[in-house]
Parts: structure tokens; sequence; C-alpha cells
């Protein structure tokens, strides 16, 4: 599969998944995708646990309310250092933000699926606090986020897109009399 593949192929999954594992060298394969991401002034503020084991991903679940990637035989959580690089401007957003959409297309290109969970964690129940307590993530780092990782029960379904001339131009935007 090609990177344009992977891109179109791409979809957020919030199905059930079969418990086949997902070997450790899959999972450093995704892993390293989203290291390579880029990272503003190179600061490098992502970081990444990968949880294969079941006792440890059951105690992650017993935090997540409500449920979310629940069958998925592994996760992979997105750590980010709050880390000034540019006067004084702070890119950890975008730096794993860049890592996790490397992460998802790798996901698909190895045959599996995912779905991005941030706000989900990050609301004001702090689950990412308690799944970082579980994860023993030190206190510089915020958990922001995680993908469950495994082979999708069913198919995703794409979600219904605006067609190309809705949302992309050439030159300028539209006068918006003419869309």
């Amino acid at each position: 599969m090609n990177t344009i593949e992977a891109i179109n192929k791409r979809h957020s999954y919030r199905g059930k998944y079969k418990p086949n594992a997902v070997p450790k060298e899959d999972l450093i394969t995704i892993m390293k995708a989203g290291l390579n991401a880029p990272s503003g002034c190179n600061k490098q503020t992502t970081s990444l646990i990968a949880v294969d084991d079941t006792d440890v991903l059951k105690k992650l679940h017993k935090v997540i309310n409500p449920s979310a990637g629940e069958t998925a035989p592994a996760m992979i959580c997105v750590l980010a250092q709050r880390i000034n690089a540019y006067r004084d401007k702070c890119f950890a957003v975008q730096d794993y933000s860049a890592a996790i959409e490397n992460m998802l297309l790798a996901i698909v290109e190895r045959g599996y699926q995912s779905c991005w969970y941030e706000g989900h964690i990050t609301d004001e129940d702090k689950i990412g606090c308690q799944m970082a307590q579980i994860l023993n993530v030190p206190d510089d780092f915020e958990l922001v986020c995680f993908l469950p990782v495994g082979i999708a029960e069913t198919e995703p379904t794409p979600p219904q897109k605006r067609t190309f001339e809705e949302r992309a131009w050439f030159n300028s935007f539209p006068n918006r009399t003419q869309r």
C-alpha cells in the first residue's frame, strides 16, 4: 500500500476488534513512524508508550469512561512535554498531532485500525491523568491521546465528506456568491 492509498483508506474506527495480538515488531514500526514526524525546532516533545499487556490494558480501561477501544489487543498512549521552542512558543500540539497522524497511517498500512481519542481523556474528568498514573508517567509529561490498535471486526465506514471544490481552491478564497 502506498502513502496515498493509506491516507484514503484511513478512517476512525470505533467498533470492536478481533482478539489477535499485535506483534511487538508492528507496534515498534508504528511508534517509529510517529517518532519520525516533524517536530517544531526539533524539540521532540512527543513520547509514546505501547501497551499490550492484558492486565495493564484492563487497568487503563477501568478509568476510560465512557469506554472506548476496550476490545483492542494493544494501545499506544501519546505523551507530550510542554517545551518552549522558538520565541517562547511551544509546538507540542503540532508535534504530537503530526506523530499521531503518522501512526494512524502506519496502523492502516499494517492492516490494523484505530481512532484518535484525545478530547475523550483530556476533559475535566482528567482520565488522561489517571491513565498516566497507571503507566508511571512523570509529572512533566501529559498523556494527551490514546490509539487502540488491532484488527477490526468490521470494515470502518467512511464518513461523508464535502466535495473538493467546496473546501479547496487555487490562488484565493472564492467569492461566496460564486460557490
